[in-house]
């Protein structure tokens, strides 16, 4: 058994989740050292040095680490700088749940380049890259689109360019997806025998379950939810997910125009969002961010019929189920994200029993994910970099 230093820069919504599952289900000793999901700007400029202050501690408490696993939104190359003196020299795993050279900037950002972008943060990317033993991605897709991206980023060096590092450091990219917690998430063929019922004159359960910010395109399934509305079709709907806007306006204009078929509202505690899985028959999304997506990959575990965009890392999750649970979304297709989605949730919920039969097993293959699963495999990640094979 190792001892693992597991420091998560950013401890809240799904890198909290993550932290704490691998923490909870890992055959190793795991110490994990955080700072709460606060400031994520900050978290990147500032935090390695209070971490390495927290780890300093970590360290006088339980002893040296064997391996180290540091989540991605940190200054890594800073941190081992200030680390050096009482961490000693253990090999460093860097896990990225996203990267700032793909991640959409929000409508209000400014910078110095077209959309408001700066390379402040992709370079701390690069950099915490450069540093660590291994970098883990939690997706094919976004290692693919990283390593894609990185040559424009430094071929902007005014000079001494880095572009000569970036094949040794691809070298050591590696896709280790994400573990969700499955276990209380209900199997449809023993969970939810009620749901596989007639959904009566109210319709199917739509279910949308991500934050609610400007990455995961709400206006563009809310604006297909009330057209829908307005054309006859039957559905309920849950609006849920986490929310730290001050003005959600336009959840707040959808609530008002959907009226009664709003059943769930906001952020739900766990036993409510699990109840909600199992009652909910579709999951839906258009995503311009996701890297991974847990909480599409709850939904799909609970039996729901997927409506995701032919993009992200959705096409991965989903696999030989692609023609039943993604809709035309792609840069040159020639349908519209708009069409394409609403086109596609009407499809289903006027059709539900017939696009159930199209992912048929997808529920039970979407379980890989499950952390007693997927922790076998970060296990022998772990042990083989603590043995000394990194």
């Amino acid at each position: 058994m190792a001892r693992v230093l597991l420091v998560e820069p950013f401890h809240g919504g799904s890198h909290g989740a993550w932290a704490d599952g691998l923490a909870a289900h890992s055959r190793h000793e795991v110490v994990t050292v955080s700072h709460p999901a606060i400031a994520w700007r900050w978290r990147m400029r500032g935090g390695a040095l209070t971490l390495a202050e927290a780890t300093r501690r970590a360290v006088d408490e339980h002893g040296p680490a064997d391996v180290v696993l540091v989540s991605g939104m940190v200054d890594l190359a800073g941190w081992l700088g200030l680390t050096r003196r009482f961490l000693g020299d253990p090999p460093v795993v860097l896990y990225l749940h996203e990267n700032q050279l793909l991640y959409p900037t929000s409508p209000n950002q400014k910078g110095p380049r077209p959309g408001g972008a700066s390379d402040e943060f992709p370079l701390v990317n690069w950099m915490g890259m450069v540093a660590a033993d291994q970098v883990w991605c939690n997706s094919a897709f976004q290692r693919d689109g990283l390593l894609a991206t990185l040559p424009d980023l430094l071929g902007r060096a005014p000079d001494q360019s880095h572009l000569g590092f970036l094949g040794e450091v691809a070298h050591r990219c590696h896709v280790v997806p994400v573990g969700v917690d499955l276990a209380d998430v209900p199997v449809p063929e023993e969970g939810v025998s009620e749901r596989r019922a007639p959904t009566g004159p109210a319709g199917p359960l739509v279910l949308w379950n991500q934050r609610w910010d400007h990455d995961k395109n709400p206006k563009a399934v809310l604006d297909a939810l009330c057209r829908l509305a307005d054309e006859g079709v039957a559905f309920r709907v849950a609006l849920v997910g986490e929310n730290e806007r001050v003005d959600p306006r336009e959840f707040v204009e959808a609530r008002e125009h959907l009226g009664d078929r709003v059943v769930a509202w906001g952020f739900q505690d766990r036993a409510a969002y699990v109840d909600l899985l199992g009652r909910s028959d579709v999951v839906v999304s258009a995503a311009h961010h996701e890297f991974f997506g847990i909480a599409v990959v709850e939904a799909m575990a609970a039996g729901c019929v997927p409506v995701l965009p032919t993009r992200q890392s959705y096409p991965e999750l989903v696999g030989s189920w692609a023609d039943g649970a993604l809709y035309p979304d792609a840069p040159f297709s020639s349908v519209s994200s708009e069409t394409g989605l609403r086109t596609r949730l009407c499809d289903v919920l006027v059709d539900l029993d017939g696009w159930r039969a199209r992912v048929v097993g997808l529920d039970e293959a979407i379980r890989r994910f499950d952390w007693r699963t997927v922790i076998v495999d970060y296990d022998d990640r772990l042990e083989a970099l603590a043995g000394g094979s990194h």
